[in-house]
């Protein structure tokens, strides 16, 4: 299959995105959320929005330090200022409450968030212990899925290889994310560790139909050897190996085949659920939506066009390696 014929390429265009993205995201950074860095949202919607250079004025009288108020939408289609501070007392929320609702604007406060920085902290800590743990358990269960498998590479390696797929598939929404908050002040809150954790779960289950074919056929393309060898002590056991009527690589290569259907029939549609929900959702579940996306399409690519050339790659480093 041309997939694991140009499987340099494909390859070399999986390590280029990987490295790019962890160049943006150590580069560029993230732009934390309330979730994360503490602090108060207010969501204020209006039938007429003020300019935003008044209520900016109004503002900068309260003495809030740094501030961020941003223009948006909300689900009904009103006019919206999005403004994010650091953590409020009583007197200063009703301060601001009266800045930013002007006479004859129809100001309506539809949302008010507040972290202290102490909670903030704690989900940061919790949102790594989840990611992490998921990822564990994916390398476990990964490890004993196939832990059958010898030939030509161990169980070992297919886990390895599953979580490098996984590597590349988080590391390109996290990659779009950091570009977004640099250029538009986006920033990362909890949904978007939990859209985190949906593409981890996504991606394991598209890269592992396609091993678990891998593994099938294998079986199906072997050929067993049975015969009697005599042990010390007048002991005669039976002694089984196995040859192969195809390589490795053009196993690989069917059974990328026979999958790649299936993996593209599922991407589109539930690309097309998240382009419905990006476009249709509300704001709360923009972000949400884009990061799915782009986990998905990574997810797609790294299944069929890294993870699988890899296995080869490795296999055919593995035997050129013994052979010396």
């Amino acid at each position: 299959m041309f997939i694991i014929k140009y499987k340099n390429i494909f390859l070399a265009i999986g390590v280029g995105i990987m490295i790019i993205s962890l160049g943006l995201i150590f580069g560029l950074g993230l732009k934390p959320g309330i979730d994360f860095a503490g602090g108060s949202l207010m969501e204020v919607s209006y039938d007429n929005r003020p300019a935003k250079a008044d209520v900016e004025a109004g503002l900068n009288e309260l003495d809030l330090g740094g501030y961020s108020l941003r223009e948006a939408d909300d689900e009904s289609g009103r006019d919206v200022y999005m403004l994010r501070t650091r953590a409020l007392s009583d007197s200063e929320r009703t301060s601001v409450e009266e800045t930013v609702i002007t006479d004859g604007s129809g100001g309506t406060i539809t949302r008010f968030t507040s972290v202290g920085p102490v909670i903030g902290q704690e989900l940061q800590e919790k949102a790594k212990w989840a990611i992490g743990a998921v990822s564990l358990v994916i390398v476990i269960y990964i490890a004993i899925a196939f832990l059958g498998v010898r030939w030509p590479v161990g169980s070992s390696v297919y886990g390895a290889i599953t979580v490098l797929a996984l590597a590349h598939d988080v590391m390109v929404p996290t990659a779009l994310m950091a570009v977004l908050g640099y250029f538009y002040g986006v920033e990362v809150d909890v949904l978007f560790v939990m859209a985190l954790l949906a593409v981890l779960g996504y991606s394991v289950n598209d890269t592992i139909v396609i091993f678990d074919r891998v593994r099938e056929n294998i079986i199906k393309y072997r050929k067993e050897h049975k015969k009697t060898v005599n042990a010390p002590g007048g002991i005669t056991r039976e002694e089984v190996t196995y040859s192969f009527n195809k390589p490795f690589g053009e196993i690989v290569g069917i059974s990328i085949k026979d999958t790649l259907l299936r993996s593209i029939n599922t991407s589109l549609t539930t690309g097309l659920a998240l382009v419905a929900l990006y476009y249709f959702g509300g704001d709360v579940t923009k972000n949400f939506a884009l990061v799915l996306l782009a986990g998905v399409i990574a997810g797609a690519y790294s299944s069929i066009f890294f993870a699988s050339p890899l296995l080869v790659w490795y296999a055919e480093w593995k035997e050129r390696k013994n052979k010396k």
